[in-house]
């Protein structure tokens, strides 16, 4: 007589439920029949079960397992090998997070001191998404100029905010009238603007050269979250991303060509 499914699941460790889904799914099927027709798992199911549990213990989809087990001379070896490499890359992108969450607590500590109302009163419609911070964090961690330009944004006071904020206004009410009047994106008005970006970046983060500012732009583009913090969304028009986008780089390529370095004479 072999076991009974109760049986199973409390020296297993596992559910019921569990022992029927394996079941169901034909992963784990009772080997054995009692003479009145109960289903009982034999000393075989038990050895299947362990390998089940340890592929599973490893992250191994269900689907996985049953192809790993299937076919018993299939390469396991090859199978354990590509879900050690996925495990390291799982552990590297949690020790990141980890990092993040560490440098996230060091600003919650050391950060600008402005409550609720005042981050409002300073910042108005631009606001800043969490998971782009993140995303921004594992993304540049290991640029020098980042870790800078972070560390200037925590040392702004109040009043440093309030400008740089007006600043940008100013700047976004000429971006936007020269967006509404079709000055062409590579033209000389929106190429200044541009540059003025540019300069803007440097005067209260860290230097910007044309190669970052493209790089700037493109994430413009392609990510909202990005373009949300220079642009409002009750402020954005259809195509206006790309038009930034486009003059970043048309300016970039102007600055390529210019001997003068505006970090050097803003």
């Amino acid at each position: 007589m072999g076991y009974s499914v109760g049986q199973v699941a409390a020296f297993a460790g596992v559910t019921v439920r569990t022992l029927h889904h394996y079941d169901k799914a034909g992963l784990l099927s009772p080997g054995e029949r009692s003479p009145a027709g109960y289903r009982f798992y034999s000393d075989a199911d038990l050895a299947r079960l362990q390998q089940i549990l340890f592929y599973r213990e490893l992250g191994f989809p269900l689907e996985e397992i049953a192809v790993i087990l299937r076919d018993p001379g299939a390469d396991a070896l090859h199978h354990l090998r590509e879900r050690q490499r996925r495990l390291r890359e799982e552990i590297a992108r949690l020790e990141r997070l980890a990092e993040v969450a560490e440098q996230a607590i060091e600003v919650q500590r050391t950060g600008v001191a402005l409550t609720p109302e005042e981050r409002f009163e300073v910042f108005g419609e631009i606001a800043f998404d969490l998971s782009y911070a993140t995303e921004a964090q594992l993304k540049w961690r290991d640029s020098a100029a980042y870790r800078e330009a972070m560390a200037r944004a925590r040392a702004h006071t109040k009043e440093d905010w309030r400008q740089l904020m007006n600043e940008a206004a100013a700047w976004r009410a000429e971006l936007l009238a020269a967006f509404d009047a079709g000055r062409p994106a590579d033209g000389e008005r929106a190429m200044d603007l541009a540059e003025r970006h540019r300069r803007h970046l440097g005067r209260w983060f860290t230097p910007c050269t044309p190669d970052t500012h493209r790089r700037i732009a493109d994430d413009l583009a392609a990510d909202p979250r990005a373009f949300a913090l220079l642009v409002p969304p009750s402020q954005q028009r259809p195509g206006l991303a790309a038009y930034v986008s486009k003059a970043i780089h048309a300016n970039a390529s102007r600055r390529d060509g210019s001997r003068t370095d505006p970090e050097e004479h803003p």
